[in-house]
């Protein structure tokens, strides 16, 4: 999800192993979810997407963790 720009529809396909696995799963992270990219702060980190019911920003380097493919 790391080279993903704003506007973009894109659907989990899976989560790599890491520390923060666990916890983004517990925030509906999970493969087969749709999330929709709002834009990126000035300098590109952080990142905000659109999940479900709510707005979640995180940082490019959490992101890269997440495997999705563009609906």
């Amino acid at each position: 999800m790391k080279d993903t720009t704003a506007g973009m529809t894109v659907r989990i396909d899976a989560l790599e192993e890491s520390p923060l696995k666990q916890r983004l799963m517990t925030m509906g992270l999970i493969p087969g979810t749709k999330v929709e990219i709002l834009n990126s702060a000035p300098m590109g980190d952080p990142i905000a997407i659109r999940i479900r019911s709510y707005n979640l920003a995180m940082r490019k380097d959490d992101a890269a963790h997440i495997q999705v493919t563009q609906i």
